[in-house]
């Protein structure tokens, strides 16, 4: 964000804002690489569509990521990165448009406003409808309403591997009829969606771990939007110092980071427990199961979307 100067300004400031025009199978990819190449923001434009028969809208087949950097010694050696790695992409998905990038130079830029003309009320699930907090609407009394302002963090229901987190969460703890006391592990929580939602489900106790801490600081106020606070905690902490146990884990990541945490993951999560991880492209698939499922930790529900794959996994406990 622009700091202020010592007379209440904003400090002047350039930046090199990067749109990046994408198929929407690899806009969580194209995020995470933004964001570890050193993205102060970055937020993706999903826009919709809205067909004369659905009561909600569509989702566009292209998206738009906007990312922005600082300009400095490195933007040369970070847009050299960037092009390689789109050109990687191509090789890699053949069958998906190439992406397109653009580039400006731009001062003081206003994060918080663009992408919300977007953003609206979007029925995620049977049950679930996630709705920015600007937006009004009208649920039924089986609606279950989450409500969220993103601001620079990732997660409000549009991407498929939070919609397939959300789905899995409400066949588990809605309709799955287990007898269980939900104590709930969001990992690399963004925005708080989830977490919130297992809360508002009927979980006694979520806690919800990000590296980042603007996305805590988002997470904190959906939580206390959504009127959850007493269920739910939000830390800015690395999931490898948390030693707690849980009944349900859920990972919306990437492969990389998956496999990464696999072991902590695993022994974080008590017997009979359930483990939902997503983020995960259909290739990856395999590399995931290799080191995933074993005899003790049994994979009890498959779901695509696209190009995306979200696995639920039960350790011990027999079958679903």
């Amino acid at each position: 964000m622009p700091e202020q100067s010592s007379k209440g300004e904003k400090k002047h400031e350039r930046w090199l804002k990067v749109s990046l025009q994408s198929p929407p199978e690899l806009s969580d990819a194209l995020s995470n690489f933004m964001t570890e190449l050193g993205a102060q923001g970055v937020y993706q434009e999903a826009p919709v569509t809205q067909d004369e028969n659905e009561d909600f809208p569509g989702l566009s087949p292209e998206e738009t990521i906007y990312a922005f950097l600082p300009v400095d010694v490195r933007s040369e050696n970070r847009i050299a990165s960037l092009t390689a790695y789109l050109e990687n992409l191509t090789e890699l998905f053949p069958e998906l448009p190439a992406v397109r990038m653009n580039r400006e130079i731009i001062e003081n830029p206003d994060w918080g406003e663009a992408w919300k003309k977007y953003f609206k009320p979007l029925r995620v699930s049977r049950s679930i409808v996630v709705k920015p907090t600007w937006e009004r609407y009208a649920s039924s009394g089986s609606d279950i309403v989450i409500d969220i302002d993103p601001g620079m963090a990732f997660g409000t229901g549009q991407h498929p591997s939070t919609r397939m987190c959300l789905e899995a969460i409400e066949d588990l703890m809605l309709h799955g009829r287990h007898e269980m006391a939900w104590h709930v592990l969001d990992v690399g929580t963004g925005t708080g969606i989830l977490g919130i939602t297992a809360a508002k489900i009927g979980a006694e106790r979520v806690l919800c771990v990000d590296v980042d801490r603007k996305a805590v600081e988002i997470a904190r106020e959906n939580v206390a939007i959504n009127q959850v606070s007493e269920r739910v905690a939000v830390v800015n902490r690395d999931i490898s110092t948390i030693r707690d146990s849980f009944t349900l884990i859920v990972a919306n990541l990437t492969a990389k980071l998956l496999l990464k945490l696999r072991s902590h993951l695993t022994s974080l999560l008590e017997d009979g427990g359930w483990l939902i991880l997503s983020g995960i492209l259909e290739q990856q698939r395999g590399t995931i199961e290799e080191h995933f499922v074993t005899d003790r930790l049994t994979v009890q529900r498959l779901v695509t979307e696209k190009e995306w794959i979200c696995f639920t996994l039960r350790k011990g406990g027999g079958g679903a």
